[in-house]
C-alpha cells in the first residue's frame, strides 16, 4: 500500500528522492502508485527489503533513528567505501549490509 511508502519514508527521515531511488521508483510512477493506493508486486518487494534493513540498523543502533539513518547513508570502510544505502538497492547488495549489520552486532568490526 502506498502509506507504507509515506510510513517508511517518514520513520527514516531519509529524504523522498532517496527513497525512491532506494525502492527504484521514479518520480511519475510513483504519482501513479499514490492515485491507485497501491504498488506492483516487485515495488513491494522493493519497499519491503528497504524497511527490514532499516529495521536492523534501527537495532544496531538502540533505536536511535538519526544514526540509523547517518548511518546507512555514510561510506562504510567494511563496505569497500560504499554505502549501506547504495548497496541495498539490490537483494545481493542488501544481504551484504545485513551481514555487516550482524558483525558489528557481535563485535567483529574487520
Amino acid at each position: 500500500m502506498y502509506r507504507t511508502f509515506e510510513r517508511f519514508r517518514r520513520n527514516t527521515s531519509l529524504s523522498f528522492e532517496r527513497v525512491t531511488e532506494l525502492i527504484d521508483i521514479p518520480r511519475r510512477t510513483l504519482t501513479r502508485r499514490k492515485r491507485e493506493g497501491r504498488f506492483l508486486a516487485d515495488e513491494s518487494d522493493r519497499l519491503l527489503r528497504a524497511s527490514r534493513l532499516f529495521g536492523k540498523t534501527l537495532e544496531l543502533f538502540e533505536g536511535d533513528r538519526d544514526l540509523a539513518t547517518e548511518w546507512l547513508t555514510a561510506a562504510q570502510p567494511a563496505l569497500g567505501g560504499a554505502t549501506p544505502i547504495d548497496l541495498a538497492k539490490t537483494e545481493v547488495g542488501a544481504r551484504e549490509v545485513e551481514t555487516l549489520i550482524g558483525r558489528l552486532e557481535h563485535g567483529v568490526f574487520s
